[in-house]
């Protein structure tokens, strides 16, 4: 895929960057001239994204890191600084989602892992982009939320508590480093074919009732929107949800 928008002596570091949505932004940033650090649990994953990079002419590195570890995330932060020279852009898109049930029928332990990484480990590097972004006079935080944070779904709770929490860190977070030249902004998939959405495809039609009027996308039409929310001006727009979906739930 062709990008017009250059991110030319960026350095970008993405979450969850060894598949989906994840890996899309990470090759999308490539081709349009960022330095990327892909960082994701499974080196594999991570380690062929960065390869195949490399292999198309772009720069990238892969970094282990389990983000629901305070500890290791602040030492990955430490290592791509010094790798890439510095970080100008952060997208914050690990997530998982374990299990689809009532909240009285759920697990509390993996409903707890949900929270741990969806909202715990994206506040864990949400936190330490801050003095590296710092450091380079400014920059951008793009958290990957969805619109199950904004209006709940029955059945995801936990997902969707994690993501209404991902959506508050983000405008709050933005109001406290406006002045340092850091914005920071929600961009909203909508429904994307990834790990996550595999259960679509035992609907008897193809895709739920409810996402009739939805587009179904390819984690690399998602790609545009992050280059475009991470090619605003310094002074652009903060604490704003940018959204693919077709519907307001």
């Amino acid at each position: 895929m062709v990008h017009t928008v250059s991110l030319q002596e960026r350095n970008a570091l993405i979450t969850g960057a060894g598949r989906g949505i994840g890996r899309a932004i990470a090759q999308g940033f490539a081709e349009s001239g960022a330095k990327v650090a892909c960082v994701a649990r499974t080196e594999s994953q991570i380690a062929t994204v960065a390869s195949q990079i490399q292999a198309d002419g772009g720069s990238a590195i892969a970094r282990v890191c389990d983000i629901s570890r305070q500890d290791k995330v602040e030492a990955m932060y430490h290592e791509v600084a010094k790798a890439l020279g510095g970080i100008d852009i952060v997208v914050l898109n690990a997530g998982i989602e374990l299990e689809k049930s009532s909240v009285a029928d759920s697990d509390p332990e993996l409903w707890a892992e949900v929270l741990n990484t969806n909202l715990i480990g994206t506040y864990f590097c949400a936190r330490a982009s801050v003095p590296y972004l710092k450091a380079r006079g400014g920059g951008k935080i793009i958290t990957v939320g969805s619109g199950m944070g904004h209006k709940g779904v029955a059945g995801s709770s936990a997902y969707c508590v994690s993501k209404a929490g991902m959506w508050m860190l983000t405008r709050v977070l933005a109001q406290e480093v406006w002045a340092d030249g850091i914005t920071v902004n929600e961009l909203i998939p909508g429904p994307v074919d990834t790990d996550m959405t595999q259960w679509v495809a035992g609907q008897p039609e193809g895709k739920p009732a409810a996402w009739a009027s939805e587009w179904f996308k390819q984690p690399e039409e998602v790609v545009p929107l992050a280059l475009f929310m991470a090619s605003q001006p310094r002074k652009g727009p903060t604490a704003q949800s940018f959204s693919l979906m077709s519907r307001d739930n």
